[in-house]
């Protein structure tokens, strides 16, 4: 038995201590490839939100809608879309 168990402290999880440098290191690369992901999500939703943008009429054209105003805008003009076809 050891002295941790005698004194009844189990240690938990894999059964292996880390080293703290060695954990701080494992923590700082993991953020930074979840910062990486997220930076890359974020990117490839402002890409496909620009897009959306182009294919919706937008008065004035210059005026640069929010995210959830486009999606909101495009709700509405598919909608519309669909009732001026439904009329037809």
């Amino acid at each position: 038995e050891t002295a941790a168990r005698r004194k009844g402290k189990t240690r938990r999880g894999r059964g292996k201590v880390r080293n703290e440098g060695l954990l701080s290191k494992q923590k700082r690369s993991r953020r930074m490839k979840a910062n990486d992901r997220e930076r890359n999500r974020m990117h490839h939703l402002n890409s496909a939100l620009d897009a959306l943008r182009s294919v919706l009429p937008t008065f004035p054209d210059d005026a640069k809608l929010t995210k959830i105003e486009t999606l909101r805008f495009a709700h509405n003009y598919i909608w519309a879309l669909t009732q001026s076809l439904r009329l037809a």
